[in-house]
Order: C-alpha cells, then structure tokens, then sequence
C-alpha cells in the first residue's frame, strides 16, 4: 500500500497482537482488573483489555495460568495503563501485599508512580483506603491502610529490589534488564508461591536495539519462549512488524501500533517517517518494533560452544596425569574466591585439566599450595604476575614452591592455548566439574593486543577464576617437554609382537 495519510484515516491498530502464546485456562481475572481501571473515568481500547484477559487467566486451582507475562508493544501505545489497571487491581480488589514496580531509569519509575497516584485520586474510595504517598529517596511507593504496598524501584546492578518478598514483581522496560537483577528478585517470590492464586512477573517493553541490546537478553529469551510456544506458564503478546515489512505499508504499521487511530494519528506516524532526524532503522525499531534481538541459543555469548566443551569432557577415571604436574591459582579481582586448577600429559599425550579447589577468600591458598608441593614434589605453580593473587608470589616463593609468573603476553597465548587444545580435542577435563562448568559458560573475551584474554569485569559468572586457573595451567604444562616416544613405540612393538605370538 502507498504511503498516504488520506489512505489511512480509516485504519485502526490491529487489537490482537501478531506473535501470542496463551496458557489454558478456565476462567479469567482481566475483567475486573478492566472494571476497576475504568472507575478512574478511564477507558481501555480492546487491545489492552486482550492483554489483561489473557494474562490474568486462572486454572481451576484458582492460581494464575501465566506466572510470566511478556509484553512488547512500541512505545506511547498505552502499556502503561495496562500495568497501571494490574497494579490498581492488585491493590484494591485482590488484596496483594506488595506489589514491586522496577523501571530501568528513576524518572521513568517516578512517573509511573504520579500516574498511579492521579488514578486513585480520581475514586474517592480508593484514595480514602490510602494510608501514605512515599516519593522520599529509597522508599518511593503508596502504601494502603490494610498495610498492602505498591514500592517503586528504579534498577541498579547492587539490588534494585533485592530482598522484597512481592506476589507481583513488574519489569517495565525490559529491554534494559540486566540478568542480575531477575537472579535477585526472581528467588524473592518463591515465599509466595504457596498461596493462591500465586505470585506473577511482568516484563513489558518495546524491541531490544542495539543500543539496548547488552540488557535485552532476559526479554530476548521470553520472546523466543513465546515464538516456541512451550511454555505453560508464560503468557506473551507481541505488537510488531514482520522483519521485512515495508516501512510505509499502512497494515505494517498497524500491525505494531494497536494505538493507531485510537490515541496515535496516521498523521503524526507519517511525520515520524519523514522525519530527517528519525534514521530507516530507528523508525524501524521504535515504531514497527522490528529489534535487533540478540541470539538466546544455547552457545550465545560463549567463548567455547557447549559441544566443543562436551567433546573434551572424559568419564574414565582411569585416566589421569603422568608425571609432571603443573598447578595454576587465580582469583576474582575482590578475592572473594579463588582457584587452583591442574594440567599435564596423560599416557597418551593427551592433556588433562581438572579444577582442584575452589574455595572462598584467597587466605587459603599459600598453605594449600605447600600440600600440593609436599604431594607432587616436582610440580609447578602458575599465577598470572598482574593479576589479583600477584601480592602471593613472594610468599610462595618464600615457601620453596616452583613459581612460573605468566606476564601479558604468556596469558594472551595461554587464552589462545586453552581455545585451540578444546577445539582440536587434544585435552580432557574429568566431567562434570561443575564449578569449571559454570565458569566457562558465563566467561567472556576482551581484546589483548593482536590476542584476547578472559574478560573478569563483563563475564556473567560471577566467578571466573576456575576457567583463567584451568587457562593457566594448561598453558604451564605445555612447556613441559613431553616424555620421549621412543619407549611408546617399544612397547607398543612388544605388545604387537605378544599379539601375534598368541
């Protein structure tokens, strides 16, 4: 369809999203959470009260059929009300004893909370049920005389509503929402989970982009969630655009902007097209909700893919290190934990790596090291010489105990090393070892030079020091001259000649 306004007085948003997963269910709390909204001489368009309907279905336990909510819509399309109509029905007519609000900047969280206020303002008995408005720093949110709160948060990487116990927990802007924040919050509302009708979570955003795409994850695996549609528990609405769409075919954007007609003008979307500030690809995203979703497969953001990693891993006990062991420390740069890994040859030249201690604090270290000396008298210890445990090499010196300090470019080829021995399967490591596990899942790479090294500051493990140990260690135990092949190949002469005899 040609781009003209005229073409589009008539045409309204789509009411029902283009990508929708639903759980079963039997009966459904969205109209009273419309009834309720509406007391504020408000109305919903049918788009939202799809939402609600669908979102607040209940199973026959009389628990929500959604325990996740996933919402993607383009901005000013009216999310927010639909938030504003489940927290007011959480509030006055389900009885909610806290309900957590989580905004990725302040004022948006701020704004949000007036919103909620001038609603309640506009019913006489609901703002006659309210006990105290908080907008002091920290403590922002509404709090009934029944002793039910609604608390406002704006998101930080040091808690961001951590330790708040909520029956319902809403993440507006979800496409700014670190994986941290979810970790402390999500456990919080398990002390809820044995009530009825249960605790519920909401994720509400537009498409991740590129500039929000290091925090798009969590809304990037709740979208492929709900494109997969295995989930039970997860209810997800998407107004968008496909990804090829034409940017001025009218039902394209219609698709992505159930608010079109209704509270957006086709005019005002035309001038946004035209717009010399507005860039193809931002028009796109911010009213087509076309995103740049980051890959939530299961190799996503890893160094070393999951297979890779399985091919090295080794169930036989029986196969171990033979002679020379070479042993490596690292910490977190905090110390709050810290690591010894082991590396050297086995019988079939192989290299075997295996995590030994992983404990918390670094006090440990200097001691444990003078065990495993006294046990492997010719091993070796390796420590990064600029890393956070460089202030023990004097002790471990001190101590009599071998010390290889790897500089800058020894761990740039030792990163390299340990990629290059997985990949070409020409190392083992003794699985499972979860803790190594973990750690290399959640490590990620920076720039060294021409070369890389383990990122300790950007990895989503909160703890990566197993893996940089296990890195060093191997890279020790590769400069260690492997035994002479010689006697390999006698006995292996010995043992075909025993073969034939027999």
């Amino acid at each position: 369809m040609p781009s003209s306004t005229g073409a589009a007085n008539d045409l309204r948003g789509a009411q029902r999203p283009r990508l929708c997963l639903v759980p079963e269910f039997v009966s459904s709390a969205g109209a009273e959470a419309t009834a309720v909204y509406e007391l504020t001489g408000n109305k919903l368009n049918p788009w939202q009260k799809f939402v609600l309907h669908n979102s607040l279905g209940e199973r026959d336990d009389g628990r929500w059929a959604a325990f996740e909510v996933g919402l993607v819509v383009a901005r000013q399309n009216g999310k927010d009300e639909i938030l504003c109509a489940r927290e007011l029905a959480g509030l006055f007519a389900w009885g909610e004893r806290l309900i957590i609000h989580s905004a990725h900047k302040f004022d948006t969280a701020m704004e949000h909370l007036e919103r909620l206020v001038t609603l309640i303002e506009n019913v006489p008995e609901f703002a006659k049920r309210v006990r105290k408005v908080n907008r002091s720093h920290g403590q922002e949110g509404i709090t009934l005389k029944s002793g039910a709160r609604i608390r406002f948060r704006a998101r930080t990487r040091s808690g961001g509503g951590r330790g708040y116990t909520g029956d319902c927990t809403i993440f507006n802007e979800a496409m700014e929402l670190p994986d941290e924040i979810v970790g402390a919050i999500m456990p919080t509302m398990s002390a809820r989970s044995m009530l009825v009708p249960g605790p519920q979570i909401w994720l509400a955003g537009s498409a991740v982009d590129q500039q929000t795409m290091a925090n798009g994850m969590v809304l990037a695996r709740v979208r492929h969630a709900g494109i997969e549609g295995e989930n039970d528990k997860l209810a997800y609405f998407e107004w968008s655009a496909p990804d090829d769409a034409d940017p001025e075919d009218w039902e394209a954007r219609a698709h992505a902007n159930p608010a079109l007609g209704y509270q957006i003008a086709p005019e005002h979307v035309e001038t946004e097209f035209h717009s010399p500030s507005m860039s193809n690809r931002q028009f796109a995203v911010e009213r087509l909700g076309i995103g740049d979703w980051p890959d939530v497969s299961e190799d996503a953001g890893r160094v070393i893919g999951v297979e890779p990693w399985a091919q090295v891993a080794c169930s036989d006990k029986s196969k171990r290190i033979e002679g020379r062991k070479t042993f490596a420390l690292d910490a977190n740069p905090q110390k709050t934990w810290a690591s010894i890994a082991v590396a050297g040859r086995r019988d079939d030249q192989l290299f075997h790596v295996a995590l030994v201690d992983h404990e918390r604090g670094a006090g440990w270290l200097v001691e444990r090291c003078k065990e495993l000396k006294a046990e492997h008298r010719r091993a070796r210890f390796v420590l990064d010489k600029l890393g956070p445990l460089s202030s023990l090499i004097d002790d471990l010196k001190a101590a009599k105990i071998d010390v290889i300090e790897a500089g800058t470019d020894d761990y740039g080829r030792a990163c390299g090393g340990f990629f290059d021995a997985v990949v070409e399967k020409r190392m083992r490591y003794p699985a499972p070892q979860p803790e190594l596990d973990d750690a290399l899942a959640g490590a990620v790479s920076k720039p060294l030079g021409d070369r890389w090294k383990w990122d300790r500051k950007n990895s989503t493990s909160a703890d990566i020091s197993p893996i940089v140990a296990a890195t060093l260690a191997l890279w020790g135990a590769e400069q260690v001259k492997p035994k002479s092949r010689v006697v390999d190949l006698a006995a292996a002469l010995r043992e075909e000649a025993e073969r034939e005899a027999a």
